[in-house]
C-alpha cells in the first residue's frame, strides 16, 4: 500500500518545511527551496516493490539540492549501503539536472537519471509531476564507469531501451499492483534489466565514438574475454593464443585502455558474479556455485578480490540484496 504525503492541510508557512522532511523520509535528504511567492502545495506518494521505491511526485516550482554535507551525513543500514541510482520520468512540466559537472534539460516525457551517492540538483521551473525509481546499486551490480555513462544525463524516450523502460516504469508507477513477495521481486529484477541494457547500450555507443578505426583488435578480444568468461584457464595467453597473436602484442594493444587484460578478466567476472548473485530467484545458487560458472576455481580467491572490489564478501553482498526484498 502507498504511503502517501501531502501539504495540503499543513499551515503555509510550514509547508515548505514539511515538504523538504516528506521528501527526506520518501527519497533522500535534501534542501528544498521554493521557486514562487505563493504558498506551496506538494503530494508524494511511495511504496516498495521489491528493491525499489518507486514514488510519484506532483509539487509546485522549487529546487531540490543535494549537497556532499547530505551526502557525508546519509546513514548506511543495510538496505541503503553504496546509495541508490534514481531514474526519474517526467510526465508534466521540464526540470533541469545538475551533477557531476554536467547539466541535462528534461522535458515531458523525458527520462533522467542520477546518482543519490553523489551531490546533484533538480531544478523545477514550474507545477510538474514525475515519476521517481530508486535501485540499489549493489542490486544493479555495474562497473561505476558504465553508470556515469547516464548519471547527470537525460534520455529521450524514443531512445533505444528507454523507450521499454519508460513504458514499463510508467504503468507501473501508475499503479503498483499487489503482489507477492515473489512475484514483486521478480517485476524489480525486470526493472533492473531494463535498465542495466540500457547502460549497456549507451556504454558502447560512447565506446565506439572514442574508439579509433583500427580499435576493432580490441573490441574483438573484448567479446572473446565476454563469451569465455566462465573457462578458468581464461588468461592473456589463452586470449592471445585465440587471435593470433603474441602476448606481448595483446598488452600493447591494451596499453591505452586502462586496464591490464588480466585484470578485465577478473573485473568482468566479479561483474557477473555481483549481478547474479544480487538477483532474488527462490532458487537462486549458492556462492560457490555462482563463483565456478563465472570462473573462479578458487572459492577463498575468489572471496578475497570480491571483496576487494565491492567491500563485502560475497555472502554479505547476496545476503544484504536479499534484505531489501519485502518479508511480507
Amino acid at each position: 500500500m502507498a504511503l502517501v504525503v501531502t501539504t495540503a492541510s499543513v499551515p503555509e508557512e510550514e509547508r515548505l518545511a514539511y515538504w523538504q522532511d516528506a521528501l527526506g523520509r520518501a527519497l533522500v535528504p535534501m534542501t528544498v527551496t521554493a521557486r514562487g511567492d505563493g504558498p506551496f502545495e506538494g503530494r508524494i506518494s511511495t511504496e516498495r516493490l521489491g528493491c525499489l521505491r518507486i514514488s510519484t511526485i506532483e509539487a509546485d516550482a522549487h529546487r531540490l539540492s543535494r549537497t556532499q554535507a547530505h551526502v557525508a551525513d546519509a546513514a548506511a543500514p543495510t538496505a541503503t549501503a553504496g546509495g541508490c541510482v534514481a531514474v526519474c520520468v517526467q510526465t508534466a512540466g521540464t526540470a533541469t539536472l545538475i551533477q557531476d559537472g554536467r547539466r541535462a534539460v528534461v522535458a515531458e516525457g523525458d527520462l533522467v537519471v542520477y546518482d543519490t551517492a553523489r551531490p546533484y540538483s533538480l531544478d523545477f521551473p514550474q507545477r510538474f509531476s514525475a515519476h521517481v525509481v530508486h535501485m540499489p546499486r549493489r542490486a544493479l551490480g555495474l562497473p561505476v564507469a558504465d553508470l556515469r555513462q547516464v548519471t547527470g544525463t537525460a534520455i529521450a524516450a524514443a531512445e533505444g531501451f528507454s523507450a521499454l523502460l519508460v513504458n514499463f516504469l510508467t504503468s507501473l508507477t501508475s499503479s503498483v499492483p499487489p503482489c507477492a513477495p515473489a512475484v514483486a521481486a521478480r517485476l524489480a529484477t525486470g526493472v533492473v534489466d531494463l535498465f542495466a541494457a540500457l547502460v549497456d547500450q549507451r556504454s558502447e555507443r560512447a565506446a565506439v565514438r572514442e574508439r579509433s578505426p583500427g580499435d576493432h583488435h580490441v573490441r574483438r578480444v573484448r567479446d572473446h574475454i565476454d563469451r569465455n568468461l566462465g573457462d578458468p584457464d581464461l588468461s592473456p595467453q589463452t586470449v592471445a593464443a585465440a587471435h593470433h597473436i603474441s602476448v606481448r602484442y595483446l598488452h600493447r594493444l591494451f596499453e591505452g585502455e586502462g586496464v591490464t587484460v588480466a585484470r578485465l578478466i577478473q573485473q568482468r567476472r566479479l561483474e557477473r558474479c555481483a549481478h547474479e548473485l544480487a538477483r532474488s530467484d527462490a532458487m537462486a545458487p549458492t556462492v560457490s556455485a555462482v563463483a565456478q560458472r563465472w570462473g573462479f576455481a578458487n572459492p577463498a580467491h575468489f572471496s578475497r578480490v570480491f571483496r576487494a572490489a565491492y567491500g563485502l564478501s560475497p555472502r554479505e553482498w547476496r545476503d544484504a540484496r536479499h534484505d531489501l526484498l519485502p518479508t511480507g
